[in-house]
C-alpha cells in the first residue's frame, strides 16, 4: 500500500488537541497561520509521497557503501534529498536571518514526521542538520554562523554529531579525542568517534562535523567538555570548500536496518576545528542539538508507526482468509486482528499527540520567554522521544503480526519498518536514559511542572464527565494515581527513582495518551470508538507501572550476575 501523508490527523491534532492556536497567537510565529501551515503540509505530503516515499525499499535493498574511501549513496537517495534541500525543507525552522523559513518547531514536527515514514533512512539526514544549525544559531561566533548556517539551511552542506567514542558510550565524559590550540584561532583535533549518522555522503559539498573533544586544560567528566566545528573539507577564504581535512571515514557499520543511511567510524587526525562556545562549556551547546534531535527522533519513531499501520491496514483489507464474525471476508474482520490495528492507531495517535504537544510548548517557550512553558517542554521531550520510539518499535512488531507468515518475508515490506525503527529507541540517549532524565533532572523543580500536567488532564476529564463520563472518570483517576506516584517519586532515594524510572515515563506517557484521547473524542464524535479502545483497554496498564515504579531499586539488585546466569 502507498504511503499517504496523515494531513487529516495533522490539522485535527494542530486545530483541536495541542491548541496550535496559541503559537500563531504570538508575534514571533503570526505569520504561520493556520490556512499557511496547512499549505506548507500539503506540499511537504507530496514531496513524502510521490519523491521520498518510492526511495524506502531501495535504501534498504541497496545499502551506502564505502568505496575506496568514498560513500555511495542508495539509488536516487541524491535526487531525494536534493528534492529536500530544494524545497527549502532543511531550514524550515531556521532563522530567516540565514535564509530560513522561521517557521514554528511544531510545523517542522509535522513534516519531519511525513518524511520520516516515506524514507526514514534519508530523513535523518536533514534532521541531523537541524539540529546542528539550532546548536549554532545558539552558541557559535557570528563568525562562523555567517559562514555555515546559510550553506546549512539551503541544504548545500550538511551537518552532524560526534559525542560517542569506542570506550565512551553514554558516558561521554570519558572520551579521549583531544584539541589543541593552533595559535591562530582555530585547533587541532585528534581521536576517534563511532555511530557518526550520514558521517558522508555524495550529494552535498561539505559535511560540517560537531565534535566533542577535551582541551589540555580541561578538567575530568563532562564539565572539561568543549565543542569544535570540523569540516570535511576547509572552506577557503571565499567561504567555499577548500583543503581536505585531516579526517577520514574509516568504516560503516553493519546494521539490522537503516541501510540507506551511512552509520561511520570517524578518525580525526589534528584535523582543523574551530570552538563552538566557550571552552569546556561543549555539552550545554551539544544538548541544544541534542534535544532538538530527541524530539525528532521521538517523532521518527511515530512517523514508522504511521507507515507500518497503513501497510497493515493494506493488507488486512485485502487479504482474505477464514471466517469471521462479520462473514466470509477479509482478515480484518477478525476480533484479534481488529484488535491489533486499533491498538496501532491508538497508539499512533497518542505518540503523535505527545511529541506535537512538545513540539507546542518549544515554541511557546521561545515566543514568549515564559519559564512556565520552558518547563513543560523540557518535561515533555524525554517523554516524547521514549514514547514516540516505544511505540515506533510496538506498531511496527504488529505490523508484522497483522501480516502473519507474509510479515517475515522481506518482500512484503512489513519487516523493514521494524529493523529501522529499531535504533530510535537506542540513539539520542537511549529510553532507559530518557527515563532517568525524566525523573530526575526534570523533577529537580519538585514535580511543578508534572503536577501542572497533571491538574490540567483532571480539569479536561472534569470538563467531559458530563458528555463522557464513562471516558473522563478514568482518565481522572488515572492522573490522580500519577499524582500520588509522583509524590511517592519525589521522597524516594535517587537509585530508587532511577530503578522504577521506566515504568514510571511509561504510565506518564500512557495518562498522557488517554488525555489526548479524550479531548479528540470531545472534539469530534467520530474519534470516540477509538479513544474509547485506547482508555477503557490500553490506559489500564499504568497501575501496573506505577506499581513496579514504588517497587525501588532492593528487588532489582537482589537479582545477581550469578542467579542471571543459573
Amino acid at each position: 500500500m502507498p504511503y499517504r501523508a496523515p494531513l487529516t490527523d495533522f490539522g485535527f491534532i494542530l486545530d483541536h488537541v495541542v491548541g496550535y492556536a496559541q503559537v500563531a497567537g504570538t508575534p514571533l510565529f503570526a505569520e504561520a497561520t493556520s490556512d499557511t501551515v496547512s499549505a506548507v503540509l500539503a506540499e511537504a505530503g507530496k514531496l513524502a509521497e510521490n519523491t521520498l516515499a518510492p526511495l524506502n525499499r531501495a535504501g534498504d535493498k541497496t545499502p551506502a557503501r564505502l568505496e575506496n574511501g568514498v560513500v555511495r549513496t542508495s539509488p536516487g537517495f541524491a535526487e531525494g534529498y536534493r528534492a529536500i534541500a530544494e524545497g527549502g525543507w532543511v531550514g524550515m525552522a531556521a532563522n530567516p536571518a540565514f535564509g530560513g523559513m522561521g517557521l514554528p518547531m511544531t510545523v517542522a514536527t509535522c513534516v519531519n514526521d511525513m518524511m520520516g515514514s516515506a524514507c526514514l533512512a534519508l530523513q535523518l539526514n536533514p534532521l541531523m542538520t537541524q539540529g546542528q544549525i539550532e546548536a549554532l544559531e545558539h552558541h557559535a561566533s557570528d563568525a562562523i554562523k555567517a559562514l555555515y548556517i546559510p550553506k546549512l539551511v539551503s541544504g548545500e552542506w550538511c551537518g552532524t554529531m560526534n559525542l560517542t567514542e569506542p570506550q565512551a558510550g553514554s558516558d561521554v565524559g570519558a572520551l579521549r579525542t583531544r584539541a589543541e590550540d593552533n595559535g591562530d584561532g582555530s585547533y587541532a583535533i585528534t581521536g576517534q568517534k563511532i555511530f557518526i549518522t550520514w558521517g558522508d555522503n555524495d550529494f552535498t559539498g561539505n559535511v560540517c562535523h560537531l565534535v566533542l573533544a577535551r582541551l589540555p586544560d580541561g578538567p575530568e567528566g563532562t564539565k572539561g567538555i568543549s565543542l569544535f566545528m570540523v569540516p570535511k573539507l576547509i572552506p577557503d577564504e571565499n567561504g567555499n570548500p577548500g583543503l581536505r581535512n585531516s579526517l577520514k571515514l574509516v568504516s560503516l557499520e553493519h546494521k539490522l536496518g537503516l541501510h540507506g543511511s551511512p552509520t561511520a567510524v570517524m578518525q580525526y587526525d589534528a584535523a582543523k576545528g574551530w570552538l563552538v562556545g566557550a571552552p569546556h562549556k561543549g555539552m550545554a551547546a551539544m544538548f541544544t542539538m541534542m534535544n532538538n534531535a530527541r524530539l525528532g527522533v521521538g517523532m521518527q519513531g511515530v512517523a514508522v508507526a504511521e507507515a507500518a499501520l497503513q501497510q497493515a491496514l493494506g493488507y488486512a483489507q485485502d487479504r482474505k482468509q477464514g471466517n469471521t464474525p462479520l462473514g466470509a471476508g477479509a482478515i480484518i474482520d477478525h476480533a484479534d486482528v481488529r484488535r491489533m490495528l486499533a491498538e496501532m492507531k491508538a497508539e499512533t495517535f497518542a505518540a503523535r499527540a505527545i511529541g506535537m504537544a512538545c513540539a507546542v510548548a518549544i515554541d511557546m517557550g521561545r515566543a514568549t520567554g515564559q519559564a512556565e512553558w520552558q518547563a513543560r517542554a523540557a518535561l515533555l521531550t524525554p517523554i516524547a522521544k521514549a514514547y514516540g520510539t516505544d511505540t515506533g518499535c510496538h506498531v511496527a512488531h504488529l505490523g508484522v503480526q497483522v501480516h502473519g507468515g507474509m510479515g517475515f518475508i522481506e518482500e512484503t515490506g512489513a519487516a523493514q519498518f521494524s529493523r529501522d525503527v529499531r535504533v530510535t529507541a537506542i540513539y539520542e540517549g537511549t529510553n532507559g536514559i530518557q527515563a532517568m532524565d525524566l525523573v530526575g533532572r526534570k523533577m529537580m523543580d519538585n514535580g511543578e511542572a508534572a503536577f501542572r500536567l497533571i491538574d490540567e488532564i483532571q480539569a479536561t476529564a472534569e470538563a467531559a464527565r458530563a458528555a463522557l463520563p464513562e471516558l473522563a472518570t478514568p482518565v481522572w483517576s488515572a492522573a490522580e494515581a500519577l499524582r500520588e506516584a509522583t509524590e511517592t517519586l519525589l521522597a524516594q532515594a535517587m537509585n530508587d527513582r532511577f530503578a522504577g524510572a521506566v515504568p514510571y515515563q511509561r504510565a506518564f506517557a500512557r495518562v498522557l495518551g488517554a488525555h489526548f484521547h479524550l479531548i479528540a473524542a470531545r472534539a469530534e464524535a467520530q474519534r470516540e470508538p477509538l479513544a474509547r479502545f485506547a482508555i477503557r483497554r490500553l490506559l489500564p496498564e499504568h497501575a501496573a507501572l506505577l506499581a513496579q515504579m514504588r517497587e525501588g531499586a532492593a528487588g532489582v539488585y537482589a537479582i545477581t550476575p550469578d542467579l542471571l546466569a543459573l
